[in-house]
């Protein structure tokens, strides 16, 4: 397989909401901000029928909607009004791959305050929302789910955190080091970013994210034939180097940062009390990690929910891993988050 000249574009189906000087956490202010979103259902009247669903690393919100529909989907678009706002540096909001930024002059830092502010002035500004009834994510998406709930606790009725943290652990940024420093041995990285499509380091990259984001069962058993692969091999190249070979590497680098430095705690309000931001989140939430992901573990999620005041802890029973709590292709993972979400929106 060959890798394409440069990642495909998603299909414009989508709105952008544009912040026009827009400083971001690390201090550089950004000229014009743009933050694409799409919406899913009708908003009620009172505005009480909002789902706020953020996507996850290198998602684009095509890519996560698959879960929206009608009664019998994970997310109600017949009952609520769901909204994916697109993450800062995924290529549809304002992204290494759509913003000009010469030689010396890196792309800035991105934070998930940046992200949360941005989509509550979007959502305010553009619908009259000032309040969720649940936020909704998983993995990097679950992140920005918990900054809201810390950074507005007037502004969340509900959390379904689904295998993320609150803070990024020590253990997952070894992993995302490993990523980067896989991703950016590629001779095309030059300066402090890639000139080229490095179709070399996306298929590296490809294949150590494959030995994280499933877990050690899930290979002993060799799910993945039952999925149409006809090998291992044959999984890693049609699966996991095809799924990073469409996506920018600049773009990927830009969102890992952000990972890596995921904390609720980490801003003017909290100041690095992590005890404090968790203890700040009053929305009822339901922490959801995969029993078997390994980095988001249950044992982390469990000590972060402890501290939550209106916590609930509920891991997956799945050897999917990471992607237990994104399970397109797994069934019973599905029916899983379907009845947390459902009992979750049904807690008075």
């Amino acid at each position: 397989m060959s890798a394409p000249a440069s990642p495909p574009l998603a299909a414009s189906n989508y709105q952008i909401f544009r912040l026009p000087d827009f400083t971001l956490k690390c201090g550089v202010v950004v000229p014009e901000l743009q933050l694409a979103y799409k919406t899913y259902g009708n908003l009620n009247r009172d505005r009480s029928n909002v789902v706020l669903y953020p996507t996850s690393y290198g998602a684009q919100h095509m890519d996560i909607e698959w879960l929206i529909g009608g009664p019998d989907s994970i997310l109600d678009s017949t009952r609520y009004f769901i909204v994916i706002p697109n993450m800062l540096g995924n290529g549809l909001s304002t992204s290494p791959s759509n913003s000009p930024f010469p030689p010396g002059h890196p792309f800035p830092f991105i934070s998930h305050v940046d992200n949360v502010i941005a989509q509550r002035r979007m959502l305010a500004e553009v619908f009259g929302i000032n309040r969720l009834a649940m936020a909704y994510g998983w993995s990097m998406g679950a992140q920005q789910a918990l900054h809201w709930g810390a950074l507005f606790p007037d502004s969340v009725e509900r959390i379904a955190a689904v295998c993320t943290s609150a803070r990024t652990s020590p253990h997952n940024q070894v992993f995302l080091e490993g990523l980067r420093a896989t991703l950016t041995t590629d001779p095309n990285f030059v300066e402090g970013y890639f000139r080229t499509h490095p179709e070399k380091g996306l298929r590296a990259f490809g294949r150590v994210y494959a030995g994280w984001a499933l877990s050690q069962a899930f290979y002993r058993e060799h799910v993945y034939l039952s999925l149409g692969y006809t090998s291992l091999e044959d999984f890693l190249v049609r699966d996991w180097e095809a799924s990073f070979l469409r996506r920018d590497a600049n773009n990927l680098l830009s969102m890992l940062q952000t990972w890596l430095h995921s904390d609720i705690s980490d801003n003017d309000v909290f100041q690095d009390d992590l005890d404090k931001a968790l203890a700040s989140i009053t929305a009822k939430t339901f922490i959801i990690p995969g029993q078997t992901d390994l980095y988001f573990t249950p044992e982390d999620s469990l000590i972060e929910a402890r501290k939550m005041p209106n916590a609930e802890f509920r891991p997956i029973p799945s050897i999917w891993g990471h992607r237990a709590g994104n399970p397109s292709k797994h069934l019973q993972d599905q029916l899983f988050l379907k009845a947390a979400v459902a009992d979750l929106l049904n807690d008075s």
